[in-house]
């Protein structure tokens, strides 16, 4: 048990301190820790090393003692457009705040690059729910722009367009929308 696990122990009703702050290269680890049993459950989509090394400068991490404890990535994918990716925090700080405090700061970047709304793909209506998603049917980009993403090579924007080849990733998954 970790130092910071063991303060959680003991002290299981205390709010931690989160802090949040950029990914770096040598979180990477952590990070593919955090989204490991939640790939392994196909809750999130599982991704090679080098995916996540070429997003670094999307990633935010939480941090409680020193430790990542969550992680959450913002993609632009439009002008106006935005996807709130990767949200993951470790069991053992699940329900501690970690998630909120990674989606505000998340949110504050995408206001700060000029972004009207934030798309998600869950399967954690609730949670994104409390922080302003709403579901939403069919496409959130008029065809124009379609046209335009099919030519990303993201499979994350390959999930957000639902293409067919896709399908098997985002079964029972919940499209959500957020107005900034």
């Amino acid at each position: 048990m970790s130092n910071t696990q063991a303060q959680h122990a003991a002290h299981p009703t205390a709010r931690p301190t989160v802090t949040v702050r950029r990914a770096r290269t040598s979180d990477i680890k952590a990070i593919r820790e955090l989204v490991r049993p939640l790939a392994e459950r196909r809750v999130l989509l599982n991704k090679e090393a080098v995916a996540y090394y070429e997003a670094v400068p999307e990633f935010r991490v939480a941090e409680i003692g020193g430790q990542v404890v969550g992680c959450g990535a913002l993609h632009v994918m439009w002008e106006d457009l935005a996807e709130i990716r990767t949200l993951a925090v470790s069991d053992a700080w699940l329900g501690h705040g970690v998630g909120g405090a990674l989606m505000r700061q998340l949110v504050e970047d995408a206001r700060e690059l000029g972004v009207a709304r934030l798309f998600c793909l869950t399967f954690e209506t609730d949670f994104f729910t409390r922080h302003g998603f709403a579901p939403i049917e069919g496409q959130a980009v008029d065809p124009q722009v379609y046209v335009e993403l099919l030519r990303s090579y993201d499979e994350g924007v390959a999930e957000f367009l639902d293409l067919e080849r896709v399908k098997p990733n985002t079964l029972g998954n919940t499209r959500m929308l957020r107005q900034l």
